[in-house]
């Protein structure tokens, strides 16, 4: 792993500190102080048992809600999706699934954005870019999990505050190819991410592609000088803590000096359905949604809900629902000769290269802002029980479904 300060000095104010999560981290355009713009686009990961080897299998396949009398039944029911792109497919079944769609699993980047915080306060550069390494690993254990999240439907939003100081927002810009945007700032940093999902099941496994991927725990490297020298020295494991130490020339430690855990993992529930961490709880959560929630936000999807309550059922029934009343407003949108235009980001002329092809790019366009402050302004009392209000990302409203 290696991370360089392009600056030699104090970091400059644009560009971001990585495009890629792999077996080593590269920098992306220029270290910043005040601005991290984050590319996570899920095209290249294949989610594998971390310790390798394939003794627990049998355990590992027994374990959340996969009964063993039901086993047979659901291999014959998925036998027919092996080889397919499953973002392309009309539909599948929600035994697969996780209650979190893939906007909510965006927002889990930001469980540890503190790091954020300690290296926009940091004044020693190597230290500042070493936090936000360890924040950069910090993020592979909440993809460590094999559930399918839910694809966001066109215009589906996911709003987060009461975390950090920050702010955070997602939006489904794109529906073939599946692609979610989103937008998180406190006073520290700002951050701004693009998701490209494909997704292929193979029978004993599904394919998620983020940018590069994860090796097995352990994460070594350095922080480099625009000299190209070693200065900190990083090593730990991803499912537990990382830690930093300055270190000479040759990469070896500086004498006099100790090896200091900047990040640790928080405690995680134990035997938890889906493997979700008491942050990925808070995801869904109404205790993290602002007042005057949008309609359009993924907690209110009813079928994420029915799952996260257990009545796979309804669940798959409102996935069905709401898949058909996607492609009826494309039915309208098509007779009209419109097309879908997001509500708070634009679509900018620029294109990200990535190994698996180029990626549109998205700017926020602060209007989310404007709305927040308009309401967070307001003297009326908000009196709506937020789990009580209807999910509505539609463009042209429930009818075109009819």
């Amino acid at each position: 792993m290696g991370s360089k300060d392009q600056g030699g000095g104090a970091a400059s104010s644009g560009g971001g500190f990585f495009s890629s999560f792999a077996a080593g981290m590269r920098t992306w355009g220029t270290a910043v102080h005040k601005s991290v713009n984050g590319l996570l686009g899920y095209e290249g990961l294949e989610v594998i048992n971390p310790d390798g080897g394939s003794d627990d299998a049998e355990e590992e396949a027994l374990r959340g809600r996969w009964k063993q009398e039901d086993r047979d039944s659901y291999w014959k029911m998925m036998h027919k999706y092996i080889g397919s792109d499953v973002t392309s497919l009309v539909t599948l079944p929600v035994i697969i699934f996780e209650p979190m769609t893939m906007l909510q699993k965006m927002a889990e980047l930001m469980e540890y954005c503190e790091l954020l915080d300690k290296a926009d306060e940091c004044e020693d550069p190597y230290m500042r870019m070493a936090y936000a390494a360890a924040w950069a690993v910090s993020v592979y254990f909440a993809f460590q999990r094999t559930w399918k999240p839910f694809n966001p439907i066109l215009g589906e939003t996911y709003e987060m505050v009461n975390h950090q100081g920050i702010t955070f927002l997602a939006e489904q810009v794109s529906h073939h190819p599946p692609m979610g945007v989103a937008h998180c700032e406190n006073e520290h940093f700002t951050y701004d991410i693009t998701s490209k999902l494909k997704t292929k099941f193979l029978g004993n496994s599904v394919e998620v592609y983020p940018v590069g991927r994860a090796g097995r725990y352990e994460v070594d490297g350095y922080v480099y000088s625009a000299q190209e020298e070693p200065k900190i020295m990083i090593t730990g494991k991803w499912n537990t803590s990382m830690s930093c130490q300055p270190c000479d020339q040759e990469g070896e430690p500086l004498p006099g000096t100790e090896l200091k855990e900047i990040w640790r993992l928080a405690p995680t529930p134990k035997n938890d359905k889906y493997q979700y961490t008491h942050f990925a709880h808070k995801i869904n959560s109404f205790d993290t949604a602002p007042k005057k929630l949008l309609p359009s936000d993924s907690r209110l999807r009813p079928d994420r809900y029915a799952l996260e309550m257990g009545d796979m059922s309804k669940s798959s029934s409102e996935k069905s629902r709401l898949e058909e009343q996607q492609r009826a407003e494309k039915r309208v949108r098509e007779a009209k000769g419109e097309q879908f235009t997001p509500k708070w980001f634009n679509l900018t002329d620029a294109v990200s290269p990535t190994p698996w092809g180029d990626l549109e790019v998205y700017e926020y366009n602060g209007k989310y802002t404007e709305h927040r402050a308009a309401i967070d302004s307001s003297n009326v009392a908000d009196e709506t029980d937020i789990t009580s209000i209807e999910f509505n990302p539609w463009q042209y409203g429930s009818s075109s479904s009819q």
